[in-house]
């Protein structure tokens, strides 16, 4: 039986391809965030509003996760590892540019220390920041069914805990049944069920 090795090496993705899709989709955050800031104006500023008067809030939107993404896929490729390293570095880039329309430099390292150490934390405990850091050597299949074998019991010990009824019914209850019934109640039930007529 042959033994196919895995193979852990780092594969290189296109980052450029990468940034423009995140460029896309946070432009269209942009765009909506824009959107709810010229409806919330107390003077009627018209559909082009959302361009002309909160327009800037488009370009940031889609520079931050452009940005990010380039930076954060680039910084894998030149050092060949996927970690949270790339999202640091990823993150203090898009940071800056958040930084930028303050126009002063502590405001630039400010926010990207700021953005880089949110990003981080949240990649580092695994995407959430209410869970944990999942270990991707250990196949996922194979981790659930450990945790469905490490909470299964036999079913006699299910049906001694809980008592038979209830949908739980052991080996011969038919049986044990009719012979309590019959011992009860004094009354044969029958063993098969009665034809419809």
């Amino acid at each position: 039986m042959a033994h196919h090795a895995e193979d852990h090496s780092y594969h290189p993705k296109d980052a450029i391809s990468a940034a423009l899709k995140a460029t896309t989709l946070t432009g269209g955050a942009g765009l909506f965030a824009s959107a709810v800031q010229n409806t919330l104006v107390k003077r009627n500023v018209g559909p082009l509003g959302v361009f002309m008067r909160s327009g800037g809030t488009i370009g940031i939107f889609a520079a931050m996760g452009g940005t990010y993404e380039f930076v954060k896929t680039a910084s894998a490729n030149l050092r060949e590892q996927e970690d949270h390293w790339n999202v640091a570095l990823g993150g203090f880039f898009s940071g800056t540019i958040l930084g930028l329309r303050v126009r002063t430099f502590p405001a630039l390292l400010g926010y990207g220390v700021a953005l880089s150490t949110a990003m981080t934390a949240f990649e580092y405990t695994g995407g959430s920041l209410f869970g944990y850091k999942k270990d991707t050597s250990v196949d996922e299949f194979e981790r659930r069914q450990q945790l469905r074998k490490a909470y299964q019991s036999p079913a006699e010990q299910t049906l001694a805990e809980l008592g038979e009824g209830r949908g739980l019914f052991g080996q011969n209850y038919e049986e044990r049944r009719r012979e309590r019934i019959k011992e009860a109640y004094g009354v044969e039930v029958p063993t098969s069920p009665v034809p419809a007529s």
